[in-house]
Formats: C-alpha cells, structure tokens, sequence
C-alpha cells in the first residue's frame, strides 16, 4: 500500500476511534450499551456458547452498539442546524431513535432465544 493511502487509512481509523471515545464521553447510552455488552460476553463465556452462537451474539453487539452511536450522530447533525423546533428536526431524530429500538428489541429476542436453553436446568 502506498504510504499516502496508508495515512489516509490510519487517520480514518484514528477518527473512528476519536468518535467511539467521544460516545463513551458524552452518550449515556453507549456507555450503557458497552456495559451490556460486557455482561453479554460475560454471560456467553459463563455458559460456553457455541462458536456459532458467539458470531450472532458479537454481531448484534455490533449492530446496537453502532445503532447507537448512529442515532447519536444524527442528533448531533440536527442540532447543529437548528435550536428551533421544527417538525423535519423532529421526525429524524424520532426515526434515529426508533431505528435503535428495532435493533435493541431485535437484539433483545435473538438473545432470549440463545440464552434461555443455557438457563434452563
């Protein structure tokens, strides 16, 4: 890889690392969501999922994790547009955040249907 390409690379990666730190700093619900997926993982290595239960299990991970900052990020845009209320404003945050509920919920059901035979005795 040509060194420029590379630094391009490397910065895009530094500031997707910058704007996970700064959810950890400032977005409540991200800080939540790493802590459930800490005790998620905590959980599947508890119950020795299997290896294909894992992958869906880090998938979803993922996928709220990322919902999160997502939504995050569009309010951010929105805000810095107006201060108003303004029924469009309005909308695309309600859509952001319902987005993050269907993944949650979504998360929530698979999680149910990979854990609940490891508790039954």
């Amino acid at each position: 890889m040509e060194p420029k390409k590379r630094s391009n690379l490397l910065r895009s990666f530094r500031y997707a690392f910058e704007g996970m730190y700064s959810g950890i700093k400032t977005e409540t619900n991200w800080r939540i969501g790493i802590v459930e997926a800490v005790l998620v993982a905590a959980a599947g290595l508890y119950y020795h999922l299997p290896r294909f239960e894992w992958i869906i299990v880090i998938i979803l991970i993922g996928l709220v994790l990322s919902a999160e900052l997502g939504n995050s990020a569009v309010e951010a845009i929105v805000d810095s547009f107006t201060a108003e209320r303004h029924q469009g404003a309005k909308l695309a945050k309600d859509f952001s955040a319902g987005s993050v509920v269907i993944v949650i919920i979504t998360a929530a059901v698979v999680g149910l249907m990979i854990f609940w035979p490891h508790l039954l005795p």
